[in-house]
C-alpha cells in the first residue's frame, strides 16, 4: 500500500508544532510508521494573558496566525493530502477564540477544532505508543503551557484527565514575580489540589511506567542528562532515575536568569516558564513515586518520549484514509 502524506497542527498555550509525515501501515501498536517530512515548532505564546483576562491578546493572535500562513504554504508545497488543526488549551479557555478559528480557516481551507481536554489526552496516548515495545500500564502525562493531561493504559487509554495547569498558567498565576518561598507554596498547592481531582478518575498507584511529553519534559530531561543541546536521539526513549529527574526539576527551579540563558537546550522562548513546569513535573512525579510505593510497586524511573499528540494527530489522519478506502 503507497503511504499516505499528511499534515498535523498542535497548537497549544505556547507553541505551534507542524509535522507533515508519510504513513505507512505497520504491524506496531498504532498500526503505523510516519516517516518524517517536516517538523517545525514554533514559540508564539498564544495563551499569554488568557489565564487572567479570558481572551486572546491582540500579539498573540498575530503573532500565531503568522505562523500558520507559514505552515500553510509549507503543507501546499509537500503536497500533503490531508490536514488537521487542533487547538488546546488556550484556545478552548478564550471567549474571542472565534476570531483565531476563523484566521486559521482562511489560511488553511479546513476547519480548526478546539479539542476537549479529553481528545487531547487520547491523542497525546495514541502519539506515545509509536514505537513503544511490550504492554506495561503507562502513565502518559503530556505537560503543556495551559493543562496537563494524564492517561494511564497499556494500549489503550483506561482512564483520562485534562487538569488545568502548566507551565504558562502557572507561571502568570503564582510565579510571575520569581520563585519566592510563599509563591512556590501556592503553585504546589495549586497542583497538589488538581492531582487530587486526577485520583478520582485513575489509580496512579496501577502506574508500571511513567512517559513524559513535551516541551518543558524534554528539556528537563536534557538537563538531567547534561546536554550541550537539544539532541532528540538522546532524549528520545531516554530512562533517567526519578531522584536525576527530581533533582534537576530543583535545579531548574532554583536557578537564574543568566543560568537559563547559558542552556543551549533551553529555547528562549520557554525561559521564562520552564521554572513554572519543573515544578509541576516535580508534584506529578512525587504523586506517582508515592503511590505506587503504597501498592508495593515503587516506581524507579520516568521516561521521555518526542513522540506525542502532534504524532497523535497525524496519525489519526492516517486512520481517517484508511477508512475512506475501506
Amino acid at each position: 500500500m503507497a503511504p499516505t502524506r499528511v499534515a498535523a497542527i498542535d497548537c497549544g498555550t505556547n507553541t505551534i508544532r507542524l509535522l507533515i509525515a508519510d504513513a505507512h501501515p505497520d504491524g506496531g501498536p498504532t498500526g503505523w510508521h510516519l516517516e518524517r517530512v517536516q517538523r517545525r515548532s514554533t514559540i508564539v505564546r498564544l495563551g499569554q494573558g488568557v489565564d487572567r483576562t479570558g481572551r486572546l491578546d491582540e500579539g498573540a493572535l498575530e503573532r500565531a496566525l503568522d505562523v500558520v500562513t507559514d505552515y500553510a504554504e509549507r503543507i501546499r508545497a509537500t503536497g500533503a493530502r490531508s490536514t488537521r488543526f487542533v487547538a488546546t488549551s488556550a484556545t478552548r479557555d478564550a471567549s474571542n477564540r472565534d476570531v483565531f478559528v476563523n484566521g486559521v480557516r482562511q489560511r488553511l481551507g479546513i476547519e480548526p477544532e478546539v479539542v476537549s481536554g479529553q481528545e487531547e489526552a487520547r491523542l497525546s496516548f495514541a502519539g506515545s505508543l509509536l514505537g513503544a515495545r511490550g504492554g506495561a500500564r503507562r502513565l502518559v502525562v503530556d505537560l503543556g503551557g495551559g493543562s496537563t493531561e494524564l492517561v494511564l493504559g497499556a494500549r489503550a487509554p483506561e482512564a483520562a484527565i485534562s487538569l488545568d495547569t502548566g507551565s504558562v498558567r502557572v507561571t502568570e498565576r503564582y510565579l510571575a514575580d520569581g520563585v519566592t518561598s510563599a509563591a512556590e507554596a501556592a503553585a504546589r498547592a495549586h497542583v497538589r489540589d488538581l492531582l487530587d481531582r486526577a485520583e478520582e478518575v485513575m489509580d496512579l498507584g496501577a502506574t508500571e511506567e511513567l512517559v513524559g511529553l513535551a516541551g518543558t519534559i524534554t528539556t528537563i530531561t536534557a538537563h538531567a542528562l547534561s546536554l550541550t543541546d537539544f539532541e532528540p536521539d538522546s532524549i528520545h526513549g531516554s530512562r533517567l532515575p526519578l531522584g536525576t529527574v527530581l533533582a534537576s526539576c530543583e535545579a531548574i527551579l532554583r536557578s537564574t536568569a543568566a543560568e537559563r540563558e547559558s542552556w543551549d537546550y533551553l529555547r528562549p522562548g520557554r525561559r521564562d516558564v520552564i521554572a513554572a513546569g519543573a515544578l509541576v513535573w516535580s508534584e506529578v512525579i512525587g504523586r506517582v513515586a508515592e503511590r505506587t510505593g503504597e501498592a508495593g510497586r515503587p516506581l524507579e524511573s520516568a521516561v521521555t518520549s518526542l513522540t506525542d499528540i502532534l504524532d497523535g494527530i497525524a496519525l489519526s489522519l492516517a486512520d481517517r484514509a484508511d477508512q475512506r478506502r475501506d
